[in-house]
């Protein structure tokens, strides 16, 4: 496993593409952070680390994950 790890002001998200499902969990839950044409990616001072928190927690792969 090799997480990248992407910081945000109140939350820090680790994501390993080797793992990843592509469910779009993500990208369906929170799109202006979570945004696949977008680099980096994932683009975490725009909402809420709580909100982002519950959308990480729905990932049924374990790709993402997080800490506050």
């Amino acid at each position: 496993m090799s997480y990248r790890e992407y910081k945000g002001e109140n939350i820090t998200v680790y994501f390993d593409g080797e793992i990843c499902k592509h469910a779009a969990e993500c990208v369906k839950g929170l799109p202006e952070v979570f945004n696949v044409k977008a680099r980096p990616w994932i683009s975490l001072d725009k909402v809420d680390a709580k909100k982002v928190a519950e959308v990480i927690n729905r990932c049924p792969s374990g790709a993402l994950k997080y800490n506050m």
